[in-house]
Order: structure tokens, then C-alpha cells, then sequence
């Protein structure tokens, strides 16, 4: 499904759906409009729905705190109750977010952990993620949530520092950019690869028994660490480039979030892509986008 944006937004499947060879139906519609859910769902039927799409920024929450609840949470109740009416049958799939837990009571945290959200982004996932078990426990519908931690690839935007950082390690590297402006170092993240993240989804969906899924590497490693690696990968010193600035900081921080997988490795699932080579590869695509740019 893809919604009228005033920016292009087929960037990430372009190459699915180029020279007049489709391998993908794309759908007009939009999550806050539920006649276009309907109508998609109704006309599609499809075997398993994944419901990827939602207002996905911590840091833009704060500002549009009502359309972050509506997308990222609203939106999920429209979705499954359009689901029960047309087709109870319809597997469905809503990666919800660490950022739920917050303040956590506990560490590492599990499926059963305390809810705690800092943030309105973070409020809107414990909607979806306990309307979810709602339709599941209330209707026997078969309904999968994956608690996702940070997962990060080369198709992130530079409104993540992940990915702000690697293109800037590259751009410097290259004497594209001289300075690289920053908030809090000292957030410690699980950082996994997205790639093996929806593997995972598509893993849990298969399954005999929809539940709900911690989906992490186990791992906790702070931004500045994220910092300090991209920049040994071009082998220059951050802290000759790095500058604090507080517009990056945010009215809402959580504690650490580091997760228990274990039940994602009870269906025999695990993330094989770790921190070191998760920033690498992000650092050598920017590198390569670059090179092109300047061949």
C-alpha cells in the first residue's frame, strides 16, 4: 500500500517495480482513512498481512503527538477490526518497539515486561501492541507482535543518527562535509540489521500459534561506540569532527533497553549479523554513494 505523500515514498522498492515488470501490486490507500483499508483488504484477501508502515520517528512524536497516536496506534484497531469483519483467517504481523518499556523495570527485558513509553511514539506502540493481544485473546484471531529493537540498514534516513553518522563518517573521509553535529552519546541501544529483522517476522508468522516476540540481538552498545566505529572504518578520529548540540536532545529518554530473545530462539531464530559488522556495512554503502557521486 502506498499513500499521496508530497515526496517520493516508492524510493526502497523501486527496483520491484521498474520497466514495466511488476514483481509487487502496489495499493493506493492510507492507514488514517479506513474506506481504503477496507476496500484493499476486501479486494486483496490476502494469506498474512504485514503492517509495516506507521509513524516511525521518536523525536518527530513530540511534535505531532496526535498523528503519531492515530498511525502508529489508532490505525492498527482500524486494520484488525476490518480484518474480523471480512476475513477472521488473515494472519497478521505488527512490529511494535522497544521504546515501549522505557524506563524499564527490568533488564533484560522479556514479552512480559512492564510498559513504561517516554515518549508519544513509544504511548502509540503499546496501543498497537495490546490491541493486538486484544483481537488475539477476544477473537482467536491469529495475530504475531515483534518487539523490535533498534534495527538499522543502508535504507535508513539521516533522521536516525545511525545513518547520520555513517554518511558523515563517508562524506568526511571524502572531504565532502567537515562537521558532524550531535546529541546524547551515552544512549546504549541494541542495534540489530532489518534485513534479518522481517526474516524474522516471516519466521514468527509461520508458526503454529501466534505470540508475541522480543525480536533483538542480546546486545547493548552506546551511540558513541556507533560513533567510534564508523569512524575507524575510515580510519579518522571523531572527536575532531564531533560537535554537541542540544536541538538533538530529547524532552523523554529511556533507560537501557537490552532485550531476552529467548523465545525467538525457541522457533529457532537468532540474528547472526552483529554491531561491528552491522556499522561496516552500513559505513561501506555510504562510501560506495559517494564514489559514485564523484566518479
Amino acid at each position: 500500500m502506498f499513500r499521496k505523500s508530497a515526496t517520493g515514498n516508492t524510493i526502497n522498492i523501486n527496483h520491484l517495480i521498474k520497466d514495466g515488470e511488476e514483481k509487487i501490486k502496489l495499493h493506493r490507500g492510507d492507514l488514517a482513512d479506513p474506506t481504503s483499508l477496507y476496500r484493499i483488504i476486501k479486494d486483496v484477501n490476502p494469506d498474512e498481512i504485514y503492517n509495516e508502515a506507521d509513524q516511525d520517528h521518536v523525536g518527530w512524536s513530540f511534535d505531532s503527538v496526535g498523528y503519531s497516536c492515530d498511525i502508529t496506534g489508532a490505525a492498527v484497531g482500524r486494520m484488525l477490526e476490518i480484518i474480523k469483519q471480512i476475513n477472521p483467517k488473515i494472519k497478521y504481523f505488527q512490529p511494535v518497539s522497544s521504546n515501549m518499556f522505557g524506563l524499564p523495570v527490568e533488564t533484560p527485558q522479556n514479552e512480559n515486561t512492564a510498559l513504561r513509553p517516554q515518549s508519544p511514539y513509544a504511548a502509540a506502540k503499546v496501543l498497537a501492541f495490546v490491541i493486538c493481544r486484544y483481537y488475539r485473546d477476544v477473537f482467536g484471531m491469529f495475530i504475531c507482535t515483534g518487539i523490535f529493537y533498534n534495527h538499522e540498514s543502508p535504507r535508513r534516513t539521516t533522521d536516525y543518527v545511525t545513518r547520520k553518522i555513517t554518511q558523515a563518517a563517508a562524506r568526511i573521509s571524502h572531504g565532502v562535509q567537515k562537521e558532524l553535529l550531535l546529541g546524547n552519546l551515552d544512549a546504549k541501544i541494541d542495534f540489530g540489521y532489518a534485513k534479518e529483522y522481517m526474516e524474522a517476522a516471516w519466521t514468527v508468522m509461520q508458526q503454529p500459534k501466534a505470540d508475541d516476540y522480543i525480536v533483538c540481538t542480546g546486545e547493548v552498545h552506546s551511540v558513541r561506540e556507533w560513533l567510534q566505529e564508523a569512524f575507524s572504518v575510515v580510519g579518522l578520529n571523531p572527536e575532531e569532527y564531533v560537535t554537541f548540540d542540544p536541538r538533538f536532545a530529547r524532552p523523554g529518554n529511556t533507560g537501557v533497553l537490552e532485550g531476552n530473545n529467548a523465545r525467538l530462539k525457541s522457533i529457532g531464530f537468532e540474528p547472526k549479523v552483529r554491531f561491528k559488522q552491522l556499522v561496516r556495512l552500513m559505513v561501506e554503502h555510504d562510501l560506495q554513494e559517494i564514489e559514485k557521486r564523484h566518479s
